[in-house]
């Protein structure tokens, strides 16, 4: 043991999306837009939510720190890979890499829980509405987002205890832009195939269990909606649409990448952006554009700005 640790490789070496010249510079301009959209996007969802009085409602609690986990996992990794297309050698420190398989995990895993909140709101707000503000008062939705990151951090521990005890003398090539548990093991000197299915697929089985679980709560909500005729059919019915697009496009990249692990397709690479750039991307796009409240309320904050910059004197009289 005391060989590995002093053999140990002090970098790794990421591989990239692509080695073209050409695409590079096209994905760099791509990414660097999608990275500035989703930065400015989601907090500006995180500000409006914070400063309108009206949205102080759970849904809106839960989608603003929803913004927040996005924000962070947007940046665990992407600043770096725009770095990246103009660097010539694409290294990251050992403690650099261990560090984004943290974080990954930390934000992936607060996120599934935090949809599952979500879900469980919209569910007492269709399905039980005389007790929702009884059953979603403030207490219980700082308990959710506490209870979510609670889950991620005890999740990326979790995944990070079996992978920082295992011995990496070489090879120290990564075939992605970040360093991620499936690609990361497999450099292990030892053989941890059963092993490391296991830990890995664990993943991909809580993320297939809470999909299935978020899937049959929206069954019942559609269901509940389409059998009562209630004012506001609509505007749920487009919620709840809303959500579960969300929850589609992070859960099945996600289901697909850790229940099969240790493969090599490019598909991975692709899945890979799309949750971990394009999800963080969409989000505020979907529940800007679909709901009417954020809208109304992002528009007002934008035109209050609009007019405070157009002042040519801080003081008006009133007339």
């Amino acid at each position: 043991m005391e060989e590995f640790n002093h053999s140990r490789v002090s970098e790794f070496v990421l591989l990239g999306l692509t080695d073209s010249p050409e695409l590079q510079i096209f994905f760099f301009v791509i990414f660097s837009v999608f990275y500035l959209i989703t930065m400015l996007g989601n907090c500006l969802i995180l500000l409006t939510v914070l400063s309108t009085p009206h949205l102080h409602s759970p849904m809106y609690f839960l989608l603003s720190n929803l913004s927040l986990i996005d924000i962070c996992l947007s940046s665990f990794a992407t600043p770096k890979m725009i770095m990246d297309f103009f660097a010539k050698h694409k290294t990251i420190s050992f403690e650099g890499c261990i560090s984004q398989i943290f974080f990954l995990h930390l934000f992936t895993g607060t996120e599934i829980v935090l949809l599952i909140s979500m879900s469980f709101d919209r569910y007492i707000a269709i399905c039980k509405p005389l007790h929702y503000s009884t059953i979603m008062n403030q207490r219980v939705c700082v308990g959710l987002v506490v209870t979510s990151w609670t889950v991620g951090f005890l999740h990326t521990t979790s995944q990070l205890a079996f992978t920082l005890y295992l011995p990496f003398c070489g090879p120290n090539v990564v075939d992605s832009f970040f360093c991620d548990l499936p690609l990361v093991i497999q450099l292990a000197c030892i053989d941890i195939y059963v092993l490391g299915i296991f830990m890995i697929s664990t993943s991909g089985v809580i993320a297939l269990v809470s999909f299935l679980l978020l899937l049959t709560s929206y069954i019942i909500v559609l269901v509940t909606i389409k059998d009562r005729s209630f004012t506001g059919t609509s505007k749920a019915f487009s919620t709840c649409t809303a959500h579960f697009i969300v929850v589609l496009m992070f859960f099945g990249p996600c289901i697909f990448i850790y229940v099969w692990p240790f493969t090599n397709f490019l598909m991975d690479k692709v899945l890979s952006v799309f949750y971990t750039i394009f999800t963080p991307f969409l989000n505020p796009l979907i529940y800007t554009l679909r709901n009417q409240e954020v809208k109304i309320a992002v528009k007002k904050k934008l035109t209050n700005q609009s007019l405070n910059l157009g002042k040519t004197s801080p003081n008006y009289p009133v007339q």
